[in-house]
């Protein structure tokens, strides 16, 4: 459809162009007819003018059928393109036959009417057409109608040898050869151009493709940045602090934490399998229905088996989603925590500096319609330690020399930081992981939460 548009728009061109160039030859007569006043130039004035009217009016036909089209996204039909072809290409022919002088010899009126020239100006102008076979099409009709008028004038032509080359009766038959080489020439050259206005229209098509696509995903990225917690929680006794950045545009990482009618908080931390759009939307699901199933009434495991089967219904063979929750109760040290498939979880004891990392107590969701877990652990914080949920994103980015930012270097990092505030933790890791890969692109999501005893 673009290339159709753009094929209306060059014959428009094309058309304008046209009228000019008959405009200007029209011009040029009347002032011949001005400068050299006869009885006889006077006549065929009058006949110039009637041969013009009757051009610009088909033309000015033709334009309307092709601003209509362009006005309501249609083709021409491939008759009024030959049609137009023909009729244009034979005004020439028209005006050889009719508006040649009685003072030049018969034999070179075929040959000494400018006219012969507008074949030319047609031929050319036809490459806009961007049609090779019409670009031939006006070439052949420009030798025949040639001939025909020279006949019309009284030409005749000589095969025999005794005729000079340069007499009429052989170079009519040049011209009329000229006209048809120069319309296949044409057409080679529009054959070109319609292959480079092909591929720009493609680019010019890609790029508005991307640049929507581009548009769509960062409209997508801001609604789901949106769903993203933005209030720190405010639960006695605890510091909670969270914090994602999507490989692409959006990605299939997300946390969330809210405040149940009892006073707990749930903390959740969720990894859907790939990064981008889809696993965005998937990543969105989760968010939602971990919302509507952890309540006060539900426990931690009856919540994530209804999870789990509604998750298993919407996911394609090979996707699954790991999913970490974590109950935390105002001004208590106990914290239940629950994962599906997603390690390890590290927990830090400030007192002992040590790290205790603890694995996954079920599969990830999705890849059974019943949750195949242990029951949940239940983790005693004292003040200064550390349950850092983190996605793979991060131990698992690479350095130039690809070597892994690892888990150990992570354990240092929050070592290091231990005693900053959850967020500050947060900001201190991910300056380290991006020191430590160099420049490297970031390949997959990441995402952290840290819960810190007060």
């Amino acid at each position: 459809m673009a290339f159709q548009q753009a094929l209306l728009k060059s014959e428009r061109l094309r058309i304008f162009i046209l009228l000019a160039a008959v405009g200007t030859a029209f011009l040029v007569r009347s002032l011949r007819t001005a400068v050299h006043p006869s009885r006889e130039n006077f006549h065929l004035w009058l006949l110039t003018i009637l041969v013009v009217a009757l051009f610009v009016a088909y033309e000015l036909l033709v334009l309307r059928a092709v601003n209509g089209a362009i006005q309501q996204s249609k083709e021409l039909l491939g008759v009024t393109w030959i049609s137009s072809t023909v009729i244009e290409t034979s005004l020439p022919a028209l005006a050889i036959a009719l508006l040649v002088s009685s003072a030049i010899d018969p034999s070179y009126r075929p040959v000494a009417s400018p006219a012969v020239l507008l074949f030319f100006v047609f031929i050319i102008l036809s490459t806009l057409r961007l049609n090779p076979a019409l670009c031939r099409l006006s070439g052949l009709v420009a030798a025949v109608s040639y001939l025909i008028a020279a006949a019309y004038l009284g030409w005749k032509p000589s095969l025999g040898g005794e005729a000079s080359l340069l007499s009429p009766e052989r170079i009519v038959f040049a011209y009329a050869i000229t006209y048809v080489v120069g319309g296949f020439v044409a057409g080679a050259v529009a054959g070109e151009i319609r292959k480079h206005v092909d591929a720009a229209l493609r680019e010019a098509e890609l790029r508005s493709q991307v640049e929507r696509m581009e548009h769509d995903l960062e409209v997508a990225r801001s609604i789901q940045q949106s769903l993203l917690p933005t209030d720190v929680p405010q639960l006695e006794g605890f510091d909670i602090a969270g914090w994602n950045q999507p490989a692409d545009q959006t990605g299939g990482d997300y946390f969330d934490w809210y405040a149940l009618p009892d006073g707990k908080v749930v903390v959740g931390l969720a990894d859907v399998t790939g990064h981008g759009i889809g696993p965005a939307l998937l990543a969105a699901v989760c968010r939602a229905y971990a919302r509507a199933n952890f309540t006060a009434e539900n426990g931690l495991f009856s919540a994530m088996e209804r999870l789990n089967f509604l998750i298993s219904g919407d996911l394609r063979e090979g996707r699954f989603v790991t999913f970490v929750a974590a109950v935390c109760s105002p001004g208590n040290s106990r914290v239940e925590l629950l994962s599906a498939g997603h390690g390890p979880l590290f927990v830090y004891f400030l007192k002992q500096d040590r790290f205790d990392k603890q694995d996954a107590q079920g599969l990830p969701l999705g890849i059974s319609p019943s949750l195949v877990s242990d029951p949940p652990l239940i983790l005693d914080l004292n003040s200064g330690d550390l349950l850092v949920l983190a996605t793979d994103g991060f131990f698992e980015w690479a350095n130039a020399q690809d070597e892994m930012f690892g888990t150990k270097r992570l354990e240092e990092t929050i070592r290091s930081s231990r005693e900053k505030p959850a967020s500050e933790i947060i900001s201190t890791l991910y300056r380290a992981v991006i020191a430590f890969s160099g420049g490297t692109k970031q390949q997959d999501d990441l995402t952290a939460v840290v819960i810190k005893r007060k």
